[in-house]
């Protein structure tokens, strides 16, 4: 088996052996198999390699536990990029027909309609302007309202951003799963938009976009991005125009307990989470709870490739957030990421927790 890139190659090497990232990987948390943990998948690609074992369904199944979240790297002293090269053994796998069934079902959804979840298109980009927003397939067909009290957030300011990739995965999915070629054609359909538009100030709605933009595309997908056209989450524009007294907002009058939940893919952008906790004290009364598994250390809410490969693992790396919100004290959760929200509001009452979208928290406290 050959990787993708050197690179890759050469860390799985480096870290089948290495147990310096094993404490943070949320898999391990929640699953305890030493065989799902960073190390573990190292070991299982070097291992084929080597010859000494061979893909099947139990080596693939295992391969794909990984929730490609960013923490080991994250965690890592001298960088290895691991996910990447789990994502470039999946490529392999997938490629020889030996992935789980749920890959390729994904894969046909993804070329067909260009996100995971329904039978529709994206929709075109109106007009043109230098300002866009990043839609995308989960704020489209997932949480909704992140979107609409984005753009009121937006509007309040002055800003209406031309909408690109309404509906379209950013291709981060396909690239997880291992489908490198359709995870280059969803990217290569926003680069064409922003291009189309005369995007030059690119606005997401949460850390996975911004990953993939400033990131993904290039480190893993081999794609330039544009020369000239700036990412920013709009948390961490608001947090400017809230600096600059541009955006006015009051203090809600409850007194609840509440954790800001940093959304999955935190750990790949430092210092992002800055500007959402900026953004809460100027409208929370409340106490904040800060949860263990924050900022640089954050974990992911379930919104990977893990929610179509193997949902109950997606479905116990939510609970593992909200039971982290409760035990710090809170009684509300707040995050921002569209697909982290539609996880985590279900299971929220299990624990006794309210669940907040941060877009619409802070829309309803436009002064």
């Amino acid at each position: 088996m050959q990787l993708e890139s050197p690179d890759t190659g050469s860390a799985t090497d480096n870290c089948r052996y290495c147990l310096m990232c094993r404490h943070v990987c949320p898999v391990g948390h929640v699953l305890m198999l030493e065989t799902l943990t960073p190390h573990g998948w190292g070991m299982t690609i070097a291992s084929v390699q080597r010859g000494v074992i061979t893909w099947n369904a139990d080596t693939a199944a295992a391969l794909y536990h990984c929730a490609d979240c960013g923490t080991c790297q994250a965690h890592c002293v001298t960088d290895q990029p691991l996910p990447d090269a789990i994502a470039a053994a999946r490529a392999v796998v997938a490629a020889q027909g030996q992935a789980p069934a749920s890959v390729y079902r994904v894969g046909a959804m993804l070329e067909e309609w260009g996100n995971p979840f329904v039978q529709k298109a994206p929709l075109a980009p109106e007009g043109s302007g230098e300002i866009g927003l990043f839609v995308g397939d989960e704020a489209a067909h997932r949480w909704p309202q992140a979107l609409a009290a984005a753009l009121k957030l937006l509007r309040a300011v002055g800003v209406e951003p031309v909408l690109v990739g309404r509906g379209r995965s950013n291709g981060y999915l396909a690239s997880s799963l291992g489908l490198p070629d359709r995870a280059r054609a969803l990217a290569q359909a926003t680069l064409d938009e922003l291009s189309a538009c005369g995007v030059k100030h690119l606005l997401v709605l949460a850390p996975a976009d911004a990953f993939a933009f400033s990131r993904l595309y290039k480190e893993r997908l081999r794609l330039g991005w544009p020369e000239g056209v700036a990412v920013q989450e709009v948390t961490a524009f608001l947090a400017e125009r809230l600096e600059r007294g541009e955006l006015r907002l009051k203090a809600s009058g409850g007194q609840a307990p509440y954790a800001y939940l940093d959304p999955t893919h935190t750990v790949r952008l430092d210092g992002r989470w800055q500007a959402p906790r900026t953004l809460l004290d100027a409208v929370m009364s409340g106490p904040r709870c800060e949860p263990f598994w924050r900022k640089e250390r954050a974990h992911p809410a379930g919104a990977t490739a893990l929610q179509f490969t193997f949902p109950y693992v997606a479905m116990m790396l939510a609970a593992a957030r909200l039971e982290d919100a409760k035990k710090a004290g809170a009684s509300v959760a707040i995050t921002e990421a569209p697909g982290d929200l539609a996880l985590l509001t279900p299971m929220a009452p299990r624990y006794g927790l309210q669940v907040r979208g941060l877009y619409e928290l802070l829309a309803e406290q436009l002064a």
